[in-house]
């Protein structure tokens, strides 16, 4: 057992705490804690109930704090309007002085209302380095020392990964050599339909090992943070997702295991493995009966079950409804449960804390401690149980909460103490060396819960297995993008058959590799050289190669070949004979393989002038067949892309009283023509930069659409827009221009198309990137 004294040198009680807590202190390194359940290891001589805060900070978060080795790290935000900005902050951990901060800009996001920093980041002791997914999926590495940023990806513009206006994000983790991060996204090629994705990237270099998908379309965002043990001979992660499963996945291959479904709709919290059972709360329509909502314990199988025979099915094999040992009619959106012991904590959404026997399923108490409660988990601390929930309005303005702590029982839990806070709390606190933290929506708490020697329990050590003889390949990265004659070389690894590394795999020899089930037979315009590095061609393409060992052994890569600031697409190329599934009488084709989410949100069709029908050409046309992607944005090129000039023609379908949106994205700004509005738009995010002038559309009529972004030294980013029916004089002016102060530097080209409801296709033509001139 650790164990710490703390001594007051002549400095006195708060120089105290800095100099003992800070050389010798227990960290919290993710947001669930040491043991990934919400509970802490740590005892203390005497525990204190603090009327007042040790200290508070004027950063407004809604996730849950990181301590590692006397510094605090926070995921926040500042602002309101357009100066908002997502903040990493380090801290001080005892006494809230600011050490180093960093700070995001949203760019063409969904979030709305604010609803910034409902995540946290991970640290990995191994590299001392910190992860971070911010609101708008932008994925990154940094020094935690230093705040440097040691690598970074736009999920978004990456991977394809969507936003949603609750703006949640949960939380990294870091798995041996790689950390993972969940998102929906609809990527390209086979990973094109929109899923929950799980994407796992090298934890020292930001290079893609897999990526992986439970296979089933999502009905709702999820930002569930897997929990991963050892089981089964091998490291599994399990997971909620917005298909409405609990998923369990080989956390170093990503293949599925086996699900459970409990909800419609989709599962937002992150679930907790104790005594062989999983469990896990929803707040929809029951997927067995109409009731909304359900606290559930499912038995894990003894083994993993087999895989479908049938290849058409993608998803991983359900558990049997008897796997269900035990539910409860309770129900929370994103709210996870806190075990101790044999029993489990969970605060439900209607605000009642309540207590379950894990082995039996026993309900040991309910206790009504709020009126509601969305995000907040409860923290459990040397048999204390600290719960935070939202408050309401307060008499002379602002809102409160409370943070009520009870001291456990053997058959219930005593109210001991409550403390009002400003500002709403979604937050679970963390606790390390005696500090408890905890944020708001207005500041940062600190408060001082131990009085005399700290000391904890070692955390159980992890078993992990032991690799066993090689059965495939690991190629790192697992995808590259490469421009026109740029290369990529890989680090080839073998692993057992649980996806454990055991070496390296030596010699390979490449080939292009078309899958069996690919959609699209297609090739990239790339080839490996006698070096063994990938060189791309100067075709817009995409593919995958296969690497095999001299003793059969193979592994699969994904390619892209895209420009870095020229492009032209008129369609024309397209053969378009594929029979429309939901359009039997429709052909259409494909659209471009390496195009970012651009399947299932797009096709090409063929587009007849209705006044003319001489007048034939081959288009871009909105799906209109799956609600989910009602809005579409699709990415053309990639992240780096910067002082380009975007130009496309665009067409709303539709009459005088409905239309839809069309536009261009361009180095992050959201360029539209609204139809219903009669505006042109500039957007970054709706309710950050968004700023519109008037202009007529008219429905059925081809405009064109034309939009440059220049940088400037000051950081300010200059939008200016044209659009004029096509087939008349480019205008000389610019139709609407406007100053985003701090604007974004870089960013990939993208179409755009929203279609409410699905009622009123759009159509693309003739798109063009060049450089500016």
């Amino acid at each position: 057992m650790l164990s710490l004294r703390f001594f007051v040198p002549a400095c006195g009680f708060l120089c105290a705490l800095t100099a003992a807590r800070a050389a010798d202190s227990l960290n919290w390194s993710q947001w669930r804690g040491p043991l990934q359940t919400g509970a802490s290891l740590e005892k203390y001589e005497k525990h204190l109930l603090p009327e007042k805060p040790l200290w508070t900070s004027p950063l407004p978060a809604q996730g849950t704090p990181l301590v590692i080795d006397g510094k605090l790290y926070v995921l926040g935000y500042r602002g309101e309007f357009d100066d908002l900005v997502e903040t990493l902050t380090c801290l001080d951990a005892a006494t809230g002085t600011i050490i180093w901060e960093k700070q995001f800009r949203d760019f063409i996001s969904d979030t709305a209302y604010n609803r910034y920093a409902i995540g946290s980041p991970a640290y990995d002791a191994e590299t001392k380095q910190l992860y971070l997914q911010t609101t708008n999926g932008v994925f990154m590495c940094f020094d935690a020392a230093t705040g440097d940023v040691k690598w970074s990806h736009s999920l978004m513009e990456g991977v394809g990964r969507l936003t949603f206006p609750n703006g949640r994000t949960g939380a990294p983790v870091v798995e041996g050599d790689t950390v993972i991060v969940h998102c929906i996204s609809a990527n390209w090629g086979a990973a094109g339909p929109a899923n929950d994705r799980f994407y796992s990237f090298d934890k020292r270099t930001g290079e893609l090992v897999w990526f992986t998908g439970g296979g089933l379309q999502p009905k709702d965002s999820s930002h569930s943070t897997p929990f991963i043990e050892t089981r089964y001979g091998r490291r599994v992660m399990y997971s909620g997702t917005g298909d409405g499963n609990l998923y369990a996945f080989n956390a170093r291959t990503g293949e599925p295991l086996f699900r459970f479904q409990l909800s419609k709709m989709g599962v937002g919290c992150s679930p907790v493995v104790a005594h062989g059972i999983i469990m896990g709360i929803h707040a929809d329509e029951n997927v067995d009966n109409s009731e909304i909502g359900r606290l559930v314990g499912v038995r894990l199988p003894d083994a993993i079950p087999a895989k479908h025979t049938d290849p058409a099915k993608t998803d991983a094999p359900p558990l049997p409804a008897t796997a269900e040992v035990w539910r409860h009619p309770y129900s929370s959106f994103t709210a996870t449960a806190t075990v101790v012991g044999d029993r489990v904590y969970q605060i439900a959404q209607t605000g009642q804390l309540v207590c379950v026997e894990i082995k039996t399923g026993r309900l040991v108490f309910e206790k009504k401690i709020a009126e509601s409660n969305l995000h907040s988990s409860p923290l459990y601390v040397d048999g204390y149980l600290y719960c935070p929930v939202k408050g309401g309005a307060r008499e002379g303005g602002g809102v409160a909460s409370f943070l009520h702590i009870f001291k456990l029982t053997a058959e219930g839990a005593d109210a001991v103490q409550t403390i009002e806070m400003d500002g709403e709390c979604n937050a679970q606190p963390a606790v390390a060396n005696g500090l408890l933290y905890i944020a708001t929506r207005t500041q940062l708490y600190c408060f001082d819960i131990a009085d005399g020697k700290i000391s904890a329990d070692p955390a159980p050590a992890v078993e992990m297995p032991k690799p066993g003889a090689p059965a495939a390949l690991r190629v790192i990265p697992q995808e590259v993008t490469l421009a026109p004659g740029q290369k990529a070389d890989f680090r080839i690894q073998t692993v057992d058959a649980n996806g454990l590394v055991v070496g390296d795999a030596g010699p390979v020899k490449w080939e292009s590799y078309i899958p069996a089930t690919a959609r699209v037979k297609a090739t990239a315009d790339a080839a490996f050289n006698a070096a063994g590095e990938l060189v791309a061609g100067k075709k817009i393409s995409a593919g995958a190669f296969k690497a095999t060992t001299a003793n059969g052994l193979t592994g699969v890569i994904r390619c892209r070949v895209m420009p870095a600031s020229t492009q032209t697409e008129d369609f024309e190329g397209y053969d378009i004979k594929e029979v429309h599934p939901t359009e039997p009488e429709t052909t259409f084709a494909y659209p471009p393989l390496p195009w970012m989410g651009a399947r299932f949100k797009w096709e090409v069709r063929d587009w007849v002038d209705a006044n003319d029908p001489s007048k034939k050409s081959k288009v871009l046309a909105k799906t209109l067949d799956q609600i989910f992607f009602q809005r579409a944005m699709t990415f053309i090129g990639t992240e780096e892309a910067k002082d380009y000039t975007l130009q496309a023609d665009v067409l709303t379908d539709g009459s005088r009283r409905l239309k839809s949106e069309v536009g261009l994205v361009n180095q992050r700004y959201l360029i539209t023509l609204k139809g219903n509005e009669n505006s042109i738009s500039i957007s970054s995010n709706y309710e950050r930069f968004n700023v519109h002038a008037p202009f007529q559309v008219k429905a059925n009529v081809w405009y064109v659409l034309k939009t440059r972004v220049d940088h400037q030294p000051d950081k300010s980013s200059v939008i200016r827009v044209k659009a004029w029916e096509r087939g008349q004089p480019e205008p000389a002016a610019w139709t609407f221009e406007s100053t985003h102060t701090n604007g974004h530097d870089r960013g990939a080209p993208g179409v755009f198309g929203f279609s409410p409801q699905v009622q009123k296709r759009v159509f693309i033509d003739n798109i063009v990137v060049t450089p500016n001139e």
